[in-house]
């Protein structure tokens, strides 16, 4: 906490370097008005107000580093004087509350800028053309803004040293990549988030460079570029949430540094098998588009590949039994598909396994009982390289003032961001987005909509670290297991629409975190448990098993069948007692085999009845002889 007592402190010598960040400031900052040889000055996290302190520019013309983000100013940046503020290298006024349009003149005052951020602003109108004045800037980011209109030849060939660029997040319109492209230093581009259109021309290819391409939710049309193959160093791209359609390239397999791929939600069709070929790729998002054939088994052999959705696609076949003993894979997501076959039991080999969604296929036979073994789901893991991936934008930049040197860039750090990347999971009846840490926690198996027999395996139970399990809609029979009781970390439960028999075991109290549970359309019978988390499952989770009874849903149940930690209500009137199946049956073999034994007691003690017996025996069996020789035989 720092803390100025009076805003016309004066220090007793002239400060060069000052950095006061996350220091909770919140007084007027003119407390540094009699600063004039300030080259470092880094005021960011704090709660500073008002306009843009242009009297520190005048003030301290020698200023090299200015870094604002994180603060509370607004209004509008006012027109700058027309001296020029040369030695001036670095800016950073992002994450304030700054409107209205950039001044005319911006690019002419600060031509020595190798790093500008005015992120996450409300500035409005585009961008303008003394921009092109800037010929050293390295890093631009004018993202998350309201920035709009069509982008102007100088963005893009009058900043030759530019190597990040990033422009999401705003309503720019227009044509992508025009022929004048002219940024030969280019490493990432970034143009999510707006309104571009049409085709992708190949302008972008004097961009040889080109590590991080993001262009996703946008409104492009037609093929994905065969030209995109070109950029050997290309490790991110995202085209996700366009128009685009054709097949996947061939030429995709030539990106040997790629590790990050989205192309989601386009409608896209053809075979996977151009992403054979990619040894490096880390996580493949290929969701919600129109791929079909087979799912190529390079991609299950592969030990760096990470993720693998292929959602709601036409894949049909089988999941590839060949996987890699050493696979990495955290994220397999097959839902939607026209998938048959069993589960191969090598998928049980996945030992970094986190979710598995095999839902909403033609899968079919016994659920494979090594699924009670994958180590992931057993024990709590913590493979905090995800993070490294997920949610971690690559922009923190680390300054090193020494005479008089700035390095805006440490040698050897990645450009651009991967920050929108993580899991969609069905769970809780709805999609989650797990990203970053919630995303190395979860684990959750989802088989629903399936045709999947036979019983539950027991050892599902093992699974103490999963969070969702979700069975229903398939063909299971038998008893729930009582195992699931070791289910200690469950969120999820969804057994409903099977064919499922038996009592809900009352062990499954003991699931303190469930929050979610479904057994509903089933065979199940006896009391339903009532302590515990069961306590809050309204009548949904069990409608359709006409045996079961209990509080919940309103259907008393009879004294023999009353749970014993529940104390037995009077007065019951006869006709709200319900019928057990189970003992129905039971009861009814008993009945059966006393009346039996009870007819052969009889006719041994009386003799008599005994001769009558027989006598009747032959009487039969003489009419059925007659019968059958007159009308069968027809003699």
């Amino acid at each position: 906490m720092f803390q100025v007592k009076t805003e016309n402190w004066l220090p007793t010598y002239p400060l060069k370097v000052l950095q006061l960040s996350h220091c909770h400031l919140n007084v007027n900052n003119s407390f540094l008005l009699h600063q004039h040889h300030l080259k470092f000055l880094d005021l960011s996290h704090n709660q500073l107000v008002g306009n843009f302190p242009t009297w520190l520019l005048q003030n301290n013309t020698g200023l090299e580093v200015l870094i604002l983000w994180n603060n509370s100013f607004s209004g509008i940046l006012p027109r700058l004087p027309n001296a020029k503020y040369d030695k001036l290298r670095y800016l950073d006024i992002s994450t304030n509350n700054f409107s209205g349009k950039l001044p005319e003149n911006l690019g002419n005052i600060f031509q020595k800028l190798i790093y500008l951020d005015m992120s996450k602003n409300s500035f409005e109108g585009n961008i303008p053309y003394s921009i092109s004045e800037m010929k050293e800037l390295i890093t631009l980011d004018l993202s998350r803004n309201n920035f709009s209109g069509e982008l102007s030849r100088p963005i893009f060939s009058g900043c030759p040293s530019l190597e990040t660029l990033d422009l999401s997040n705003n309503n720019f319109y227009g044509q992508l990549f025009p022929n004048y492209m002219n940024l030969t230093h280019l490493r990432s581009l970034l143009l999510d988030n707006n309104n571009f259109s049409g085709k992708m021309t190949d302008g972008l290819l004097s961009s040889t460079l080109l590590e991080v391409l993001n262009v996703s939710n946008n409104k492009l049309s037609g093929d994905i570029p065969h030209w995109i193959g070109n950029f050997s160093g290309l490790w991110v791209l995202l085209m996700s949430e366009n128009y685009l359609q054709g097949s996947i390239p061939v030429q995709l397999g030539n990106l040997v540094c790629l590790e990050f791929i989205d192309i989601s939600e386009n409608s896209l069709s053809g075979s996977m098998v151009s992403l054979s070929n990619l040894s490096s790729v880390e996580h493949i998002y290929l969701h919600n588009n129109a791929i079909n054939g087979l799912i190529p088994i390079a991609l299950l052999r592969s030990s760096t590949l990470l993720t693998l959705d292929l959602r709601d696609n036409k894949l049909f076949g089988r999941i590839p039994h060949q996987i890699n003993e050493l696979s990495n894979l955290h994220f397999l997501l097959l839902r939607g598909n026209y998938l048959q076959g069993r589960i191969p039991n090598q998928l049980c080999q996945l030992r970094k396994l986190g979710i598995m969604d095999l839902s909403h296929n033609r899968l079919n036979g016994p659920i494979p009982s090594c699924l009670g073994n994958v180590s992931s789901w057993r024990e709590v893991i913590d493979d905090y390289s995800l993070l490294s991936g997920f949610g971690s934008p690559i922009r923190d930049f680390s300054f090193t003032y020494y005479n008089s040197t700035l390095d805006p860039q440490p040698q050897g750090e990645r450009h651009g961001r991967v920050d929108h990347l993580g899991v969609e999971f069905v769970t809780k009846y709805r999609y989650e987005f797990f990203i970053g840490r919630s995303l190395v926690d979860m684990a959750g198996l989802d088989l629903s909509s399936n045709e999947f027999s036979g019983e539950i395996p027991w050892e599902i139970g093992h699974l103490q670290h999963i969070r969702a399990l979700n069975l229903s809609n398939n063909l299971l029979s038998g008893a729930i297991p009582e195992s699931f009781s070791n289910l200690k970390m469950i969120e999820s439960l969804d057994l409903s629409r099977n064919k499922l028999s038996g009592r809900i075991p009352p062990q499954l109290t003991d699931l303190n975190f469930l929050s979610n549970f479904n057994v509903s359309y089933n065979n199940l019978s006896g009391p339903i448990p009532d302590k515990e988390q069961f306590g809050t499952f309204d009548d949904s989770s069990y409608k359709g098993n006409s045996a079961l009874c209990g509080s919940m849903i309103k259907r008393k149940c009879s004294s023999a069948l009353a749970p014993p930690a529940t104390p037995a209500g009077g007065g019951e009137d006869e006709g709200d007692s319900v019928i057990d199946m189970v003992a129905l049956r039971w009861s009814f073999g008993a009945s059966y085999v006393s009346v039996i034994l009870g007819l052969f007691a009889a006719l041994w003690i009386n003799s008599y009845w005994r001769r009558l017996w027989f006598y009747f025996i032959d009487r039969c069996i003489d009419t059925c002889y007659y019968w059958l020789f007159k009308y069968v035989f027809h003699r």
